[in-house]
């Protein structure tokens, strides 16, 4: 699956891991090497806790808005936003820098 910003027509990442299970979630990136990207819903915030790395985070509203931007998290960090927000996607940091993506582009998803 690839992830793309719309608004900008550039491509956030092209092969983009998508988390469904509890313990998928969990993990995260946490197995993962630099240069991998996952997405997943969830309300409650995220951490970098156990990162080899830090990542860029996109929060969207359910019409696929980003609404809250967060770039360059550093390891053993959390991270929240308002909880009316679920799509979480998170990106090898400098994705969304080097992308121009900002707060109110539409990211979605192509399979």
């Amino acid at each position: 699956m690839k992830v793309v910003n719309k608004t900008k027509n550039k491509v956030l990442h092209e092969n983009i891991k998508d988390a469904k299970t509890f313990e998928e979630k969990t993990r995260g990136l946490l197995d993962s090497i630099n240069g991998d990207a996952m997405m997943f819903d969830t309300r409650w915030g995220i951490h970098t806790f156990g990162m080899k790395f830090p990542i860029d985070c996109a929060i969207c509203d359910d019409s696929n808005k980003l609404q809250v931007l967060k770039t360059n998290i550093p390891k053993r960090r959390f991270f929240f936003w308002n909880p009316k927000y679920k799509k979480v996607y998170e990106f090898p940091v400098g994705t969304l820098v080097r992308t121009g993506t900002e707060v109110g582009d539409e990211i979605v998803v192509e399979y």
